[in-house]
C-alpha cells in the first residue's frame, strides 16, 4: 500500500523538539521564532512537495533470534511465488533482564494453532516513508535555506510515520481501532505496539534495509539504497511495525564477538562486513 501525503496532513504529527535539537536551541524565543519561520516555509511549500508512505503486512513466525517473513516474488506462469526473508535481530547482553530481542514480540512457528493464527503475535508490518527529493536539492543556492529544508524534510519523513503508524493501526491492519490517542499522547508511544525503525537502538544494522526492499520494494516511493544500506532521499524512514501488547522499544546496548560471529552467520555476511554495520554496538 502506497499513501501520498499532503504536507498540512503531516504539520499537526511533527515533533518539534527533535527539531530544535537538530537547531541546538534552547531559548524559547528563538524556538518559537524557528518555528514560525518554518511553519511559513510548510505553507509556501503545499502542494509543491509531499511525503510518502509504503506500508504491506506479511505472515510471520520467529525462529530464536530471527523473524522469519513469509513473503513472495516475481510470478512464473501467471502465479507468485511464496518466499521467505529473514530479519537477523540482536539481542540485548547487558543490563539486568529481561534481555530483549525484536524477535520475542512474534510467535514462534511451534505453538498451539489457536496462538499462531493470533493477528497480534503473527504477522508483521514493514514500512518505509520519504519526503520529496527535491527538498534536499532544490535550496543548494542559500545554505540556510538548505538546512532548513532538509531539517524539515526529516521531520515530515518521521510525521509520516507517525501518521502511516495510526492508520495501520486503526484501519489497515486494525488491531487497535478503538484507539482514541491524541497526537502528543502518540509523540510519547502510548499506543499498543511498536515500530522499531532501522538504524535506531534496537535495530542498529542499516543493512537490514537491504531485506526489507525485497519484500517491499522501496523505489515505489522514490527511496534508493547506499552500499551499506543507508537510504536517499536522506529524509527517510524504515523499519518494522509489531502488534504485541506487551512490546516496547529497548537500546541493544553493546554486545560481545560470540553475538557478533553469531549475527554475521545469520546474517550471511563476513564478520568484518557485520563488524562495520555494528561498530558503535562493538
Amino acid at each position: 500500500m502506497i499513501i501520498t501525503y499532503d504536507i498540512h496532513e503531516l504539520v499537526p504529527y511533527i515533533n518539534w523538539v527533535y527539531f530544535f535539537f537538530a537547531w541546538q536551541v534552547k531559548d524559547k524565543d528563538e524556538k518559537a521564532r524557528l518555528r514560525q519561520e518554518a511553519e511559513t516555509l510548510l505553507v509556501q511549500w503545499e502542494g509543491h512537495y509531499h511525503a510518502y508512505g509504503l506500508f504491506e503486512l506479511f505472515e510471520a513466525y520467529s525462529d530464536g533470534d530471527d523473524i522469519v517473513v513469509r513473503g513472495e516474488r516475481g510470478e512464473v506462469r501467471g502465479e507468485r511465488i511464496p518466499q521467505t526473508h529473514r530479519i537477523p535481530c540482536l539481542r540485548q547482553q547487558q543490563g539486568e533482564a529481561p534481555y530483549l530481542c525484536l524477535s520475542d514480540f512474534i510467535s514462534p512457528q511451534i505453538i498451539s494453532l489457536t496462538s499462531y493464527l493470533s493477528p497480534l503475535t503473527s504477522k508483521l508490518g514493514l514500512f518505509a516513508t520519504s519526503a520529496d527529493i527535491g527538498l534536499e536539492t532544490d535550496f543548494d543556492a542559500d545554505p540556510y535555506q538548505k538546512m532548513m529544508a532538509q531539517l524539515l524534510a526529516d521531520r515530515l519523513a518521521e510525521a509520516a510515520a507517525e501518521r502511516l503508524h495510526e492508520q495501520v493501526r486503526k484501519d489497515i491492519w486494525g488491531y487497535a481501532k478503538e484507539e482514541h490517542l491524541t497526537i502528543p499522547e502518540m509523540l510519547v508511544e502510548k499506543f499498543q505496539g511498536i515500530r522499531p525503525a532501522v538504524g535506531y537502538p534496537s535495530l542498529p544494522d542499516t543493512s537490514l534495509n537491504f531485506v526489507i526492499d525485497e519484500l517491499i520494494d522501496m523505489k515505489q516511493i522514490g527511496i534508493r539504497l547506499t552500499e551499506s544500506g543507508a537510504m536517499k532521499p536522506h529524509a527517510s524512514v524504515s523499519g518494522l511495525m509489531m502488534a504485541h501488547p506487551q512490546a516496547r522499544y529497548f537500546n541493544l546496548g553493546k554486545i560481545g564477538e560470540d553475538q557478533l560471529e553469531d549475527y554475521a552467520r545469520r546474517r550471511g555476511l563476513p564478520v568484518e562486513v557485520c563488524r562495520k554495520f555494528l561498530a558503535a554496538n562493538l
